[in-house]
């Protein structure tokens, strides 16, 4: 990753060093990781030349519409906690 984006890599212990659970990062701590990781592993790759190939497939195949809800869902979420200052928000169901 640090070879593809330099640095504009984010990460714990990249160039921009954002902590885990950030409110920036939150849509790939609850979606995109999982949606990914279940994709890459649904069929066992059994080398790297091939768990490679289908990491490049999987998020080469995500559509601007998915990423488009993911976004949409989290400023929901976003607004939801700004009008509540802050306060837990047990009620919230996440959704796709």
């Amino acid at each position: 990753m640090k070879d593809t984006f330099g640095d504009r890599l984010i990460s714990r212990f990249g160039p921009v060093n954002w902590p885990p659970r950030s409110c920036d990062l939150t849509p790939l701590d609850y979606f995109l990781w999982g949606y990914v990781n279940s994709l890459v592993y649904a069929d066992k790759p059994q080398t790297l030349d091939y768990l490679e190939d289908n990491i490049r497939r999987v998020i080469a195949d995500i559509r601007l519409q998915m990423l488009e809800k993911v976004i949409e869902s989290w400023t929901s979420r976003l607004d939801y906690i700004r009008a509540r200052r802050g306060s837990p928000m047990p009620e919230i169901i996440f959704k796709m």
